[in-house]
């Protein structure tokens, strides 16, 4: 650590603005979040930021519980019964899906286990695959593989992953030619959590489903970037998490989406929540179904921990929408990957990222050997980003409080570390972070 302490200090604030910057309403919108001037922060793909809004929103819970306890359920436009239901009418834009569509509930892995215990059918006599990829995030794989031993099935034979010709991406071919006639389900990252390519959510649909093939995907990492038609796509059922782009929150409640076509099918997993609202104090032992996605709610919300989401999402109306922030957030990662393009060309970096704007979410991933090491330097210098194993640094400038000024400063600092070696001074050691 000794040498980094030894490499001056960058200045904490850019020092060329941008006139991008000044624009509205991005000016009022980066304003309602808790930025630091002490750091760049580009990790809002792993855990956004704090904004003023969520936080009143949480606050506003919190008196609601020390006013009226038991009362706060009905009492009040804040009133708790229905939160779920008005945060799945906000959430509506931005997947292109209509609200009765989407239940937000649980965690993400947990989400997929009910669409999964709701949708896989293990008895079919001819199809019982499901297809995944090598390259998702492992949670995804665990909750597969889990949930075909438990449906009777051996994942050795029901479970195969597409693989990846580099160990980054994916190509259409490849997705394709696993696509065979005993497949029952697919299941797809909307962005690859490491390279941050994109996929093509409406052409796989298409294709998977003319080959009587159910579809699924992941949206952890697109959700609140990237706009999604899934209505239109006719896609089967989706999962995501609130906490990255969307800044609702470490460990904040998840979402998912269930198409119509899937409406009044008995959910997988049960539970009181999932009752018609007007039937669900009835308690009777007969599961009488909400209508929708709701019927796939199992348990009490946690009020507390969705609360902040309802403030969240107050912000991306005010930016103007998901396609606003989707055309500010290419422009930012453009910026950035002009940026690297100048000043990390020469110096052992590769950019892993699709190029194309169709072809890329809202982060960038840049190969190093040392990627690591550059991480923690970056880190010490007042710019965070994320490190993923063995060799990728990802830099995600958020569209809702990122600077084009940013991305450029964090790039030189960037540059001055790997120039001068400061990043050999950091021990070599894995996060514990997720």
């Amino acid at each position: 650590m000794a040498e980094a302490a030894q490499t001056p200090r960058t200045p904490k604030q850019p020092d060329q603005p941008d006139e991008r910057d000044a624009c509205e309403p991005f000016v009022s919108v980066r304003a309602e979040f808790h930025v630091s001037d002490e750091q760049i922060y580009l990790d809002g793909n792993s855990l956004g930021l704090l904004s003023r809004r969520a936080e009143a929103s949480l606050q506003r819970a919190v008196e609601t519980w020390k006013r009226d306890a038991i009362d706060g359920w009905t009492r009040g436009p804040d009133r708790w019964i229905d939160l779920a239901e008005r945060i799945a009418e906000r959430l509506s834009p931005l997947l292109g899906a209509e609200s009765a569509a989407i239940a937000v509930r649980g965690q993400t892995t947990e989400n997929l286990h009910q669409l999964l215990a709701t949708l896989y059918d293990p008895g079919h006599p001819t199809r019982r695959v499901i297809v995944a990829d090598a390259l998702n995030f492992a949670s995804d794989t665990y909750a597969l593989q889990s949930h075909l031993r438990l449906r009777g099935q051996d994942p050795e034979k029901a479970l195969r992953l597409i693989p990846s010709r580099d160990g980054r991406c994916l190509w259409l071919e490849d997705i394709l030619e696993q696509l065979t006639d005993d497949v029952q389900l697919l299941l797809l990252p909307s962005v690859i959590f490491t390279s941050g390519q994109l996929l093509d959510i409406a052409t796989i649909t298409r294709k998977a489903r003319e080959r009587g093939i159910m579809v699924g995907w992941d949206l952890a990492h697109s959700i609140g970037v990237v706009p999604h038609t899934l209505d239109r796509d006719g896609v089967d059922f989706a999962f995501w998490c609130h906490y990255k782009w969307l800044n609702a929150g470490p460990g904040a409640p998840g979402g998912l989406y269930l198409n119509r076509r899937h409406f009044g099918r008995p959910p997988g997993l049960a539970g009181w929540w999932g009752v018609r609202p007007e039937r669900r104090f009835e308690m009777r032992p007969e599961h009488l179904a909400a209508d929708g996605a709701a019927a796939l709610h199992v348990g009490t919300p946690s009020i507390l921990a969705l609360a902040p989401l309802e403030g969240a999402l107050e912000l991306i109306a005010e930016a103007g929408g998901i396609a606003a922030l989707r055309e500010r957030s290419l422009a930012l990662t453009q910026a950035l990957l002009a940026a690297v393009d100048e000043a990390l060309g020469p110096l052992g970096f590769k950019v892993v990222t699709p190029r194309g704007a169709a072809a890329r979410g809202g982060h960038i991933a840049l190969a190093h050997p040392d990627a690591w090491r550059l991480c923690q330097a970056l880190k010490a210098q007042g710019v965070v980003p994320d490190f993923r194993a063995p060799d990728l640094l990802r830099l995600a400038p958020s569209p809702l409080y990122t600077r084009f000024a940013d991305v450029r400063e964090a790039v030189r600092r960037l540059r001055i570390i790997a120039e001068t070696g400061a990043q050999r001074g950091m021990e070599r050691e894995l996060p514990l972070v997720p």
